[in-house]
């Protein structure tokens, strides 16, 4: 049976706010919301002729299902640029999809109170579904433009050369 170690003085899940996103080796500006980690495995259902009365069922088909992230409206083009990859209007007959390089690995990382690097994801064969560049404006609003995109993705899995951080400790000066 396998080892793993735990930290014995970690009671408390990480928190779902301390995240980054990295793609083409880079991280991603500002992402401030990135949609769960989810896949389905369909259910075959099945009998024995002898036995009509009991289903048995066994795994079928894996789906994973996309990722979308969300970011406020600055300068950065990461999100067009991959975007456009996908389909480029204007660009010419034939060159409307760069059929190449519009797939990208992704890596999701979350981190600990302290910011250290607690867990990590790796994101296989990603392309962008949807983009929206600019929200509803409206100027009775008090809130910030939201840009995001849609990434279809063909699975994930843990990145295992992650390993638990040492957590700090700090000793107070005696009063």
């Amino acid at each position: 049976m396998a080892q793993f170690t735990v930290n014995p003085t970690r009671f408390d899940p990480y928190k779902n706010f301390k995240f980054r996103l990295k793609w083409d080796g880079r991280y991603v500006a500002g992402v401030s919301k990135c949609s769960a980690l989810k896949r389905t495995t369909e259910v075959i259902e099945h009998r024995e002729g002898g036995d009509p009365s009991t289903p048995r069922k066994s795994p079928g088909r894996t789906k994973h299902e996309p990722l979308t992230l969300e970011r406020g409206v600055t300068h950065d083009i990461a999100f067009e640029q991959w975007a456009n990859k996908v389909w480029d209007l204007g660009a010419g007959l034939g060159a409307e999809v760069s059929l190449k390089d519009f797939r990208k690995n992704l890596i999701l990382e979350v981190y600990n109170e302290a910011g250290q690097l607690a867990i990590a994801y790796k994101v296989y064969r990603a392309w962008v579904s949807e983009y929206q560049a600019l929200p509803d404006l409206d100027a009775n609003a008090n809130a910030v433009a939201i840009q995001h995109i849609k990434l279809e993705n063909e699975g994930w899995e843990r990145d295992t050369s992650v390993i638990e951080p040492t957590e700090p400790s700090f000793t107070l000066p005696p009063n």
